[in-house]
């Protein structure tokens, strides 16, 4: 038994305490699958049989569900009949209002419901041509009224020769005959040709984005993150928290373990974000398991499996000596050793 306890401790890098656990954990799961397996094998289950009575109230059931089905069915039929004689009917209603056209002469951008409905439009399209004005619509040329949806061609066709739109186009016709001619006196502008300091509008300088200059990613902030092309608060605040949270950065291709960077973000950072202060590193042979718990890529049980192994074989050496803790993978050390010290 100390033997078959010493292997399991030895297994699962635990102390014999907890591996006289394990143990009995193991003999309890396999008494319970010994009884279940018993349990079957001498007491089988017996089904019962449908009576005749059951079955004649399961064919009742049936017969009634098929009742049922053709009543709906039938409803369905006599309702979309319904349907196509009420759609046949609004059909022959929107018809006969584009037949009762009573053009009068109208300016699309101020005539009212009613007017439009004078004018032989429904009454729904007469709404959306309103709603279109309200959010700030404007008809320029005549034909701006097939932009309409649904805006029927033939009724554009009788009312486009009582369309009147107004002329906001100001006339160039010069109010001084001398101008008219070319005669401009010399020494002095004419009185309706305004001076050029009058009529210069103030020049406002644009406004140029800084460009961004190379910084250490281990100790930048979220302002020169936001800098970057593409990069807004949220992703500066997950590029932090991923830094924080490691330690630093040792490498630009953790850039590409940041959740939610695109291409852009990543050929930002990899351009501007230099690797120039080392990073945060924690002493393998005096930290706790809440300390290598904070690194993302280990779990709670795994920084408890190294504690407990460094406890019962001493300290860790070099980052060869973590392969003998076998809940660790090779991938895991190499992305642990950057951040430890031996």
């Amino acid at each position: 038994m100390k033997r078959i306890l010493q292997e399991i401790a030895d297994y699962f890098a635990i102390g014999y305490n907890e591996a006289r656990g394990v143990l009995l954990l193991l003999l309890i799961t396999f008494f319970v699958l010994l009884g279940t397996l018993l349990y079957r094998q001498f007491w089988p289950d017996t089904s019962r049989d449908t009576t005749a009575a059951d079955q004649r109230k399961l064919d009742s059931l049936v017969a009634l569900m098929r009742t049922e089905g053709a009543a709906d069915e039938q409803r369905f039929r006599e309702q979309r009949r319904q349907g196509y004689a009420s759609r046949r009917d609004e059909d022959a209603t929107t018809a006969e209002h584009y037949r009762e056209v009573k053009p009068f002469p109208f300016d699309p951008n101020t005539v009212s419901v009613a007017g439009w409905q004078q004018l032989g439009l429904p009454r729904w399209l007469a709404q959306r041509i309103d709603k279109y004005r309200s959010k700030g619509g404007r008809f320029r040329k005549k034909e701006d009224l097939l932009r309409i949806y649904d805006f029927p061609p033939e009724a554009y066709e009788q009312l486009e020769a009582y369309i009147q739109l107004p002329n906001n186009v100001p006339s160039a016709t010069p109010s001084s005959p001398n101008v008219a001619a070319g005669n401009v006196p010399t020494g002095a502008p004419p009185s309706n040709v305004p001076s050029p300091t009058a009529t210069a509008a103030p020049t406002r300088e644009r406004y140029t984005k800084p460009v961004p200059q190379p910084f250490d990613i281990n100790t930048a902030d979220s302002t020169q993150l936001i800098a970057l092309k593409g990069i807004g608060s949220k992703i500066a605040a997950r590029i932090l928290r991923f830094r924080d949270d490691h330690g630093g950065f040792v490498s630009t291709a953790q850039y590409a373990e940041i959740y939610g960077l695109d291409s852009i973000n990543l050929a930002q950072l990899t351009t501007y974000a230099r690797i120039l202060s080392p990073v945060r590193k924690t002493p393998i042979n005096t930290a706790s398991a809440a300390d290598l718990d904070r690194f993302p890529f280990l779990s709670r049980r795994q920084a408890e499996v190294i504690v407990n192994y460094r406890n019962q074989h001493g300290a860790y050496t070099s980052p060869e000596s973590l392969k003998a803790v076998r809940i660790l993978d090779a991938r895991t050390i190499e992305r642990l050793t950057p951040y430890l010290v031996f």
